[in-house]
């Protein structure tokens, strides 16, 4: 089966599955909400632009894991709550993005969508992560998730580029829900999230990006 051929066949079931998981998973969304506007207040929802498929932009969707930023909570480390801690590590804030699938922005297997300023940052090898639709998650976050330094998880974007299938996309739902049950691989050593790309070669800035706030 060609690539074009399977990638028809992989948005049925985008549509599929994801309208199914945004069935199933109702009750939960709506008791996170709950939560979420009780420990956060509001917005419920993160909502920011991200570049897809060909890197055209698309508002990504995940319910909020920071408070906002005052005097005292500046950093996303200082930002980030206990609950919001507990909503990453089971991926509960994931949850919206069912939404961003049914849409046609992401899939439910693919590379991660990351931030806008990287896309100038990508060598042109690793641009070719935007040759497919972003997941919710990929092989990059079952070989690692954030315990991978850029380059790494890169090389593995591409190599699912290259690679993608029905066999490779049912091994890496199912390490997904693994990892999930472990919550192995939710944050770089030494930061709450991921350090900041700022270029092949190029030293990671200390200040980390806004994922998830």
């Amino acid at each position: 089966m060609t690539d074009r051929a399977y990638d028809r066949i992989k948005r049925a079931m985008d549509v599929a599955a994801s309208a199914a998981g945004i069935v199933v998973t109702a009750p939960i969304q709506l008791a996170t909400a709950a939560a979420v506007w009780k420990f956060h207040g509001r917005p419920v929802l993160f909502r920011q632009p991200r570049p897809g498929k060909d890197s055209e932009m698309f508002e990504l969707v995940k319910f909020r894991t920071m408070r906002h930023p005052d005097a005292t909570h500046v950093t996303d480390a200082e930002r980030l709550t206990p609950f919001g801690r507990f909503l990453r590590s089971t991926s509960l804030d994931e949850l919206p993005t069912l939404w961003n699938v049914l849409k046609g922005d992401m899939s439910m297997v693919g590379p991660r969508p990351l931030l806008v300023q990287y896309l100038e940052r990508y060598s042109t090898e690793q641009a070719r992560r935007h040759e497919v639709r972003p997941g919710i998650t990929g092989l990059a976050q079952v070989s690692g998730r954030n315990a991978l330094d850029w380059e790494s998880r890169f090389a593995l974007d591409v190599e699912y580029v290259d690679n993608r299938g029905l066999a490779l996309d049912l091994s890496i739902l199912w390490r997904t829900i693994a990892s999930v049950v472990k919550r192995s691989g939710i944050s770089e050593a030494g930061h709450v999230t991921m350090s900041e790309f700022m270029g092949s070669g190029k030293l990671t800035s200390g200040a980390e990006p806004r994922d998830g706030l």
